[in-house]
């Protein structure tokens, strides 16, 4: 029977499925880490890791969000055209031939060069603006930023330029969920030095900011003026340290429903290459209309189960571009002391997320992979359409 507590999507029978009560759950948990003074920034960056950039953002700013931080110029468009007002920070300099649509976007650019700079000031006094911008400081990471031992010399002729103003200072930790880490405390203490060296210099540095997601838990000390929470607010922990310490809850769920059912001869292979024999007479082979192409990694094939009827099943086959296969074995439920009930063709079945008292959580599939959770969301938002849930 075909689910009906959603309006599923009618073109497309696999879906991510997002709960926006969990985003905004996330958000206040974090929020209630920080004082009530310091500003909160959600990183909304990749589509929202996912889940959807402007769904998230509006989520965020219903809970109290100041201001919203992303990759490129895009999707800084993207935002103010779907309604987004508050400030939009781009975490990166974006390339100087972006300077007048970020002017007149009003999206606020991370800099570290100062032709790039001097552009943009041009750009703002083309269309009779100011444009804010924010310094970003290179702390250790080697990554973007001005040195943190140049930040001095930077910011004296960046004042003397006309159609800019500074309108925050920030920098990035490398490894900020390690416990007492040196590299941690010497991007600090350099970050800090740039400050006070900007304060020195009669320059207001504006907002004061450094904190990511594993920081805001970590180090209350670095909270400054505005912290930037990023996989925290999609559930999601940046390091076994932090899941003790915060009550998360997941919002990405993947959910597909079953396009064709079938049971093979004992024998018959299944998907490309055969990698996988049917082994015993009455066995369900149901197809899914998921692939690799949707962000499912193939080399994920043969190991995962999905969820179907608050019930465990293998995956079998190689997962192919657009599609991919499971078992269902009575044999196996009647050794489980279940029942195995058919599946038929529309049934919902859950990849990711959870169904009855079973769940399959985005870190059990990042760990099969060897990477991190923020690749395995991201890697969701290649074509799959929305369910939003509120």
């Amino acid at each position: 029977m075909v689910p009906e507590l959603r309006e599923l999507p009618n073109n497309r029978w696999a879906w991510v499925e997002v709960d926006l009560s969990a985003i905004r759950h996330n958000a206040r948990v974090f929020k209630d880490l920080t004082h009530g003074s310091t500003r909160f920034c959600a990183v909304v960056k990749a589509n929202g890791y996912g889940h959807g950039a402007a769904q998230v953002a509006r989520a965020c700013k219903s809970v109290g969000a100041d201001m919203f931080a992303v990759a490129t110029v895009d999707e800084g468009i993207s935002l103010r055209n779907q309604g987004i007002e508050e400030p939009i920070l781009i975490l990166a300099q974006p390339p100087v031939t972006s300077v007048d649509a970020i002017v007149a976007n009003d999206l606020t650019p991370a800099v570290y060069d100062l032709e790039f700079v001097g552009r943009l000031g041009q750009a703002a006094l083309g269309q009779s603006k100011v444009a804010q911008y924010h310094l970003a400081v290179d702390t250790g990471m080697d990554r973007i930023g001005v040195p943190h031992d140049e930040v001095g010399e930077f910011v004296v002729v960046a004042e003397r330029l006309s159609g800019i103003e500074l309108g925050g200072v920030f920098t990035h930790f490398a490894t900020a969920e390690k416990p007492a880490d040196w590299d941690f405390a010497m991007q600090f203490k350099r970050f800090r030095e740039a400050v006070t060296t900007i304060k020195s210099l009669d320059i207001d540095p504006g907002i004061v900011h450094c904190c990511n997601t594993p920081a805001t838990v970590l180090h209350p000390e670095a909270h400054f003026d505005m912290v930037r929470v990023g996989i925290g607010l999609y559930g999601l922990h940046p390091a076994d340290i932090t899941r003790s310490k915060l009550d998360l809850r997941q919002a990405m769920s993947v959910r597909a429903r079953v396009t064709r059912v079938r049971e093979p001869a004992v024998g018959e292979g299944v998907g490309y290459g055969m990698t996988y024999r049917v082994m015993r007479s009455g066995i369900q082979i149901a197809t899914l209309p998921l692939g690799y192409a949707d962000g499912l990694s193939r080399p994920l094939s043969n190991r995962i189960d999905v969820l179907y009827e608050g019930r465990r099943f293998r995956q079998v086959g190689n997962i192919c571009m657009d599609q991919f296969m499971f078992e269902v074995d009575p044999a196996l439920a009647l050794a489980q002391r279940s029942r195995a009930k058919p599946v038929e063709v529309g049934d919902e079945v859950t990849v990711i997320g959870t169904s009855g008292k079973e769940t399959i959580t985005v870190d059990s599939i990042a760990n099969l992979l060897g990477t991190i959770n923020y690749e395995i969301v991201c890697a969701f938002d290649n074509r799959l359409p929305k369910v939003f849930v509120q």
